[in-house]
């Protein structure tokens, strides 16, 4: 199995609150780490690595995981493209100037 490079230091650290997030939710819901690996289809030793923010940690755990807490719609949230203000910015600097029509002859079928 191929070793992952450590990630950034601020990707670690939402990483690690990510970990967190998971243990309060977990415990809030009065879940043992065995009982959520139970409901996720993954092992204790997995939910414990979750729960401390491992960046080899599957995201198909962290979906479940969601899905257990009745969280899983913040996962369609994470990246809103229409409100992707950085990928718009960069979609409109490549907008054309001019939209012409193409010089197409009728007999060829294009409209």
């Amino acid at each position: 199995m191929k070793s992952l490079s450590p990630p950034p230091l601020p990707v670690a650290r939402s990483l690690t609150r990510l970990g967190q997030a998971i243990s309060l939710a977990r415990r809030r819901r009065h879940l043992t780490q065995e009982d959520l690996a139970e409901r996720i289809g993954a092992s204790a030793h997995t939910v414990r690595r979750m729960e401390a923010g491992h960046p080899g940690t599957a995201m198909v755990h962290l979906a479940r995981a969601l899905q257990v807490f009745g969280e899983l719609d913040k996962l369609n949230q994470l990246l809103d493209t229409p409100q992707d203000t950085i990928g718009l910015t960069l979609m409109d600097e490549k907008l054309p100037q001019r939209v012409r029509k193409s010089r197409k002859s009728p007999e060829s079928g294009a409209f």
